[in-house]
Parts: C-alpha cells; structure tokens; sequence
C-alpha cells in the first residue's frame, strides 16, 4: 500500500439527452445518451481495517436525506462497499475497508449519487491498495457495477451507448448552468422503467429513440446554451410523470420562470433547468421560489471525474 488512506471525489450526473429504446432479452434498456458531469461531488474516503465497515455522513442535510443510503446495516447494499470487494476479487486482495462517504449528491434524484460512490471506492481502493490498474479496466469493473459508473469515473462530458456503461468521452466548450430541483420523496428507477415498457406497450407515447443527433455534440463542442436547448429530451419523463404528476407542473414552471429548456434529470424526480449564465440561474430560483416552488439551488458543470480526483491521505 503506499498511502493510509485515499479519498477520491466523484460527480453528479445529468443525461442531457436520454433516449430509451424497448427492452433487450437481458432486461436491460438500450440507450443512446448523452451525460454531463455537474459539481455536486461525493467523497469516498477507504483506509485498512480489520473488518469491513462503512459510515456515511453529509455536510448539506437540506440536500441529502441520508435514511435513503443503504450504510452499516445494509453493506451488501452499498455501490461503493460493492465496489471497492469487487475490485479486491478481481486483483486478489484479502484486505477489509473501512469505507465513509461523505454525500453531496441528493439520494434516489437521478443524479446518480450511488453510482458516484462507486467509482470512487473503484479508485480509491485501487490506488490505496497500489493495483494499478489501468483506465480501460477500471472501466469494465465499472460497467459491472451500473450503467452510470464508466461516466463518473471519467466525468466531464460523454456519449453513452449499449446500457449506458459504453462511454466516448465529448468536447465541451463552456461552463453550463443549471438550476436544479430535487424532491425529498425520490423515485424508484426501476418502477420508471416499468411505466416505460407499460405505456410504449399500451402505443401511450413515441420516444425518440437512441440515436443521438450530432448536432448536440456540436452545440456541446460550441459552448452555446441556446443550441442546446432544442436537443435536450428525456424518454422516460412522461413514464416518470404517469407515476407523479406534479413532475409535468415543476417542468411546466420551470419553462414558464423563462428558462431556456426544462428537463428530467435521469429517471426523476429532480427536475433540471438549463439557464444562459450563473447570473440567469439566480433569478430563475427567485422566481421559481415566488411561485412556491422552494428550494431550487444552482449547479454547474462540467466537472472531473474520479480517475482525475485522487487524493492520498497521512
């Protein structure tokens, strides 16, 4: 080992476009996404124990309900417990973690904070164990994981293919901003997925599919909101609204608060809105809290990923 201990930050995630085709013989969902890092960021912070252990813990309890985190109880449960054994597996390590995660992501909001938590554990484990493991394998562990942890292990801005795990990284131009509105109550993932084989089933709703136009990337590339705004879908939104209602009255307000496009973060129920500048932002809060609709804050991105956010402690 040639560190005590390792922490490594990795990001929330938001899919800027999220197309869901009908469901392979796996069970799992094709998509044709594109992600984006944002600076929410979880730590994940792994030393040597006797026993494996995790504590979790936050610094933004009015962001992060913590009741929603699989911990001590439930270590089988944990992405980044899950993690960090799989690694040890693979390479051969018999050597317990005591794992604390210190969370900024809000739970069960489509922002993928589990999937953070994952491959930071990845990372940090790797480096505090000194395997050395390369990107490409790393990746693949990832892929193993969940569909989002390939992306948060290299943050920024990426195309997602296959479920999501196959990631080709993607040119951004500017800093994009964003408000974002999380709900305490969260929305199960896999209930959206089955609202979505339900009502593509029923012929409720034409998704748009996995093919990604390119002109996203170019407006990405381009570092211009306004061409962005056109190309920002979410498949599973209606899927997500069928199962709570007042997700299609928070997006229909956030177009109304004059934003340039309102959209589902992943499977719900944050709810995201792309604004001009960080200045455009605070006044949509400002509105968007006129009109009842509390706690809206800003966020930014891109931002690193895990691979690039590596810090080795005393």
């Amino acid at each position: 080992m040639s560190a005590r201990a390792v922490r490594v930050h990795a990001p929330a995630k938001i899919n800027l476009r999220l197309g869901v085709g009908p469901a392979r013989e796996d069970g799992f969902h094709p998509l044709g996404t594109v992600y984006l890092a944002l600076d929410w960021r979880d730590a994940v912070t792994v030393r040597a124990a006797d026993h494996w252990s995790l504590e979790v813990t936050t610094d933004v309890p009015e962001r992060v309900d913590l009741a929603g985190v699989p911990a001590a109880d439930d270590l089988a449960d944990n992405l980044a417990v899950r993690a960090a054994r799989l690694l040890a597996a693979h390479v051969g390590v018999d050597q317990p973690l005591a794992i604390h995660i210190d969370k900024a992501i809000p739970v069960a909001g489509g922002l993928a904070g589990g999937s953070a938590d994952a491959a930071a554990a990845l990372v940090a484990a790797d480096r505090l164990w000194g395997t050395g493991l390369g990107r490409a394998e790393l990746l693949e562990l990832a892929g193993r994981l969940g569909s989002d942890v390939p992306f948060a292990l290299l943050g920024g801005a990426a195309l997602g293919e296959g479920r999501g795990e196959v990631v080709t990284p993607l040119p951004v131009g500017a800093t994009w901003w964003w408000v974002v509105l999380p709900d305490p109550d969260g929305l199960s993932t896999p209930a959206v997925y089955a609202a979505y084989d339900r009502l593509l089933g029923e012929g409720y709703f034409s998704p748009a599919g996995t093919a990604v136009p390119a002109g996203l990337a170019a407006a990405l590339a381009a570092g211009d909101p306004a061409a962005l705004a056109p190309y920002l879908v979410n498949d599973l939104t209606i899927p997500a609204a069928s199962l709570r209602p007042e997700l299609a009255d928070r997006l229909a307000a956030g177009a109304a608060a004059g934003v340039l496009a309102p959209l589902l973060s992943g499977s719900g129920p944050t709810c995201l809105f792309l604004c001009g500048s960080a200045q455009h932002a605070d006044a949509v809060v400002r509105v968007l809290a006129d009109r009842g609709l509390d706690g809206a804050l800003v966020c930014s991105g891109p931002t690193p990923g895990a691979l690039d956010a590596v810090e080795e402690l005393a």
